[in-house]
């Protein structure tokens, strides 16, 4: 029973020893690494720097548009409506049935 026990013992070490405590770390920061190389390899060329000048404009009903030159960036319905989406990339149209009033917040690059 001695010899047996000893045995098991000496496998569970030996089993212990063959495997990798430590692969997950190393898997980890391979990754790191070659996440890194891919993002040092890009080529950025940045927008050139403008000012971005908003405003918002109420209306009354389901749309809102915007003036020339400028997109809508959100909107706004009336009676807790939360329900909108952008038509042409210059209106806000509210879809409840039941709405009052409409903001569009528009933007635009100068």
């Amino acid at each position: 029973m001695k010899l047996t026990s000893y045995f098991l013992l000496i496998l569970i070490l030996l089993l212990q020893l063959m495997i990798p405590r430590y692969a997950q770390c190393s898997l980890d920061s391979i990754m790191d690494t070659k996440i890194k190389e891919a993002l040092n390899g890009l080529e950025l060329n940045p927008a050139p720097v403008g000012k971005i000048s908003c405003t918002s404009i109420f209306s009354s009903g389901k749309l809102s548009s915007c003036p020339a030159g400028m997109v809508v960036t959100s909107c706004a319905c009336g009676y807790g409506c939360g329900s909108w989406d952008i038509q042409g990339e210059t209106t806000c149209h509210c879809q409840c049935s039941t709405i009052d009033w409409t903001t569009s917040h528009c933007c635009h690059l100068t």
